[in-house]
């Protein structure tokens, strides 16, 4: 059984569909990617999953579950997080604030501050920073944080949107480093992401969409070598 299943969801702003019936899945302790040009339906998708966009057809499980009409809150404490595109921190909070208000549907206070030094560890650069507000850290050390603040509901899922987005290449490299990590840990992981080629490379399995319906899907190691992939996706 697949730990996430999307079947036929379709997603629309008004009279726009940014998704039509698309179906994909994620199994446990996978790397998942979604590619494709800007507007293809990506980061819709993942608002999706997160409740924070409503299905206007089909359904979405998680642990064979149905959440397709949960509220956001509920899909947290199932066990899905997202890091959103735009990393979106509490700027006027200190970085320890924005930790703990990742954690806010958890009741276990001890454990909470155990997993708030746990981030300190994967993250050095926040330990350093602990006491500083978000909004004076730099792009990067945003991003870090948005990831940690999602970590801190524990999901067996974490979705990715856009986590390189203009970041300097040795900041993306450190940052897919700790995605790489949190997965060999244990955690699913759904990513969406610019660079095609980076998140193919670090993914198990891709799908391509184009205009928010699949296009291509399958083992990344073989979609980085399909023709039709490279011509539209990677500059071959």
């Amino acid at each position: 059984m697949a730990l996430l299943e999307l079947e036929n969801i379709t997603v629309a702003y008004g009279a726009i569909q940014a998704v039509r019936n698309l179906s994909l899945e994620v199994h446990e302790s996978e790397i998942v990617t979604l590619i494709g040009a800007n507007g293809a339906g990506k980061s819709s998708t993942l608002r999706a999953i997160s409740r924070m966009l409503k299905l206007q057809a089909g359904r979405i499980r998680f642990e064979g579950r149905d959440i397709s009409e949960c509220a956001a809150h509920t899909v947290v404490r199932s066990g899905i997080a997202q890091s959103p595109e735009g990393r979106q921190v509490l700027t006027q909070q200190s970085v320890q604030d924005n930790l703990e208000l990742g954690a806010y549907v958890r009741r276990d206070r001890v454990a909470i501050r155990s997993d708030i030094e746990r981030m300190y560890r994967l993250f050095p650069r926040l330990g350093e920073r602990k006491q500083q507000s978000a909004g004076t850290l730099s792009g990067g050390e945003q991003q870090m944080l948005a990831i940690a603040r999602a970590l801190m509901s524990r999901p067996r899922l974490l979705l990715l949107d856009e986590p390189s987005l203009g970041l300097a290449p040795l900041i993306v490299r450190e940052i897919f480093s700790i995605i790489r990590e949190l997965n060999a840990e244990g955690t699913a992981i759904l990513l969406v992401e610019q660079n095609a080629r980076l998140a193919m490379q670090h993914a198990h399995r891709t799908y391509v969409l184009e205009a928010g319906q699949m296009t291509f899907s399958g083992l990344s190691s073989e979609l980085l070598t399909d023709e039709r992939v490279q011509r539209a996706y990677l500059g071959g």
